[in-house]
């Protein structure tokens, strides 16, 4: 088996609901009539208990199976909407996903193309003989409503595992400049993004600095645009990638589908997704550009295998996943925008102890129960007792992850009475396949979707924010199976 350097495994996260643009443009058509052209296709949205890192998350399990994470040697986390400003938002991702505690990790921010960035770095380092990296990209973008960045922007996160082995992309090259060419920007401590004028974004950076980056860097990368057979370029502004190829002289059809009607623009996270779109139907020997804007221009070359692994769910199965929502006051609700009376029941203190987290964050972020090494029983959460009512080893408990393994409704209710920002609130008692009991909270459900009986998976998501202190909580949650 050849051994090169490039990607090894890549994956993808879509969020379930796709909200309407005609939803979001019947609300706000009176007062910004403009938006109209925009009121085609749907965007991707994030669930109430879902951000970058619950997101990650779940791309980083499709990209890399619980049996394989032993390998990766560190992790990072590239976004410009991470949930923390002063906590490692990796290192929640990191013990999500069971890795071992030497890991590195680190986070990754300040610009749309810190994700691409952090690649070429990663790439460099797997050329040395680094270990296994694994690349997250994730992002979950604010917008003003009736912003025209409300229509075009989408919730989405993607995964890349970087080393040498039997590569599914081998690394060719990449180009970079960096020009502070300021389309946008957000001031730290503010919500939303301030943008330029579009026609004056696309002649002068779109046109002029992509277009001279690409005539550089093929010069430099000893490629020309007819030796091109996918052009990625993660921009969804009508005509920009075609304007591009033409320029490069890239062939028409060797431009990738932005996602822009399905998903929308993802910001950080999409040139990665396009990326791992592209990987699922690549065929050996096609060439592959890469390309990210913002404050510069990177430009990554790779040549598809045709070998390597593919991830569990992808693009393609994540877009499947899809269920229409045009439920705009909702989304609003979800994202702050919009203030509802939630009632007393929404009053409680959330606060997490430091301490308690700290002592049981292989249980609470790994979903990590145990197995009794002398009777098998597995439970959760894991304690110095087992469960077995007939025989109570003591001591007998090693460490059991639970998150990967198919489960089973058993029972399950619908509450209306206890507070949720999607009521009603789904509930009841699952079953592991393999063993193992739990009562677990239900997301990504309509009531069709909750039986007895009924195959669900695990995902991590948020439990609770607590509001007084600005903490998110974190845990595992279930939802239907594919």
């Amino acid at each position: 088996m050849t051994s090169e350097t490039g990607i090894l495994r890549f994956g993808a996260y879509i969020p379930r609901n796709r909200l309407q643009r005609s939803a979001i443009f019947a609300a706000n058509g009176w007062f910004a009539g403009g938006l109209k052209g925009l009121a085609k296709g749907e965007r991707a949205i994030a669930n109430w208990d879902e951000d970058p890192i619950t997101m990650a998350v779940e791309a980083a399990r499709d990209a890399v199976p619980e049996d394989q994470r032993g390998a990766v040697g560190s992790v990072s986390l590239a976004s410009t909407t991470l949930p923390f400003a002063d906590r490692l938002n990796s290192g929640v991702v990191k013990e999500a996903l069971t890795l071992n505690d030497a890991t590195g990790a680190f986070d990754v921010t300040g610009g749309q193309r810190v994700a691409t960035s952090a690649l070429i770095q990663a790439l460099a380092a797997a050329k040395g003989g680094a270990k296994p990296h694994l690349a997250l990209a994730s992002e979950m973008r604010l917008s003003r409503p009736a912003s025209e960045s409300e229509m075009v922007q989408g919730d989405a996160a993607a995964a890349l595992l970087i080393g040498q082995g039997d590569v599914v992309a081998k690394y060719l090259g990449s180009h970079s400049v960096t020009i502070d060419f300021v389309d946008h920007f957000r001031s730290s401590g503010q919500d939303f993004d301030y943008s330029w004028e579009s026609r004056w974004i696309r002649d002068e950076g779109y046109s002029g600095m992509i277009g001279a980056a690409l005539t550089d860097g093929f010069a430099a990368l000893g490629v020309t645009g007819a030796d091109i057979d996918r052009f990625i370029v993660p921009i969804t502004a009508r005509g920009v990638a075609e304007g591009l190829a033409k320029k490069a002289a890239i062939r028409a059809e060797a431009v990738a589908d932005r996602l822009g009607d399905s998903v929308g623009d993802s910001g950080v996270a999409h040139p990665f997704l396009l990326l791992a779109a592209a990987l699922e139907t690549a065929r050996a020997g096609e060439k592959i550009v890469l390309v990210a804007f913002g404050q510069g221009v990177d430009l990554l070359l790779f040549e598809a295998t045709g070998s390597g692994a593919s991830p569990a769910r992808g693009v393609a199965g994540s877009l499947a996943r899809g269920v229409k929502d045009g439920n705009y006051l909702r989304w609003l609700f979800h994202r702050g925008n919009l203030g509802l009376d939630r009632g007393m029941r929404a009053e409680a203190d959330q606060k997490q102890p430091g301490t308690t987290l700290w002592r049981n964050r292989k249980a609470v972020l790994g979903l990590v129960g145990g197995r009794c090494a002398k009777t098998g029983v597995v439970q959760f959460p894991r304690s110095d007792i087992s469960v077995n009512p007939n025989d109570h080893g003591f001591g007998t408990q090693e460490d059991y992850p639970l998150a990967d393994r198919k489960a089973r409704i058993v029972t399950y209710t619908a509450d209306a009475l206890t507070y949720s920002p999607a009521p009603p609130s789904y509930y009841g008692m699952i079953d592991f396949e393999g063993g193992g009991r739990m009562m677990a909270e239900f997301t990504d459900v309509e009531a069709d979707d909750v039986e007895v009986g009924r195959d669900m998976a695990m995902m991590f998501r948020i439990k609770a924010i607590d509001e007084i202190r600005d903490f998110t909580k974190y845990f595992w949650k279930a939802v239907p199976a594919a």
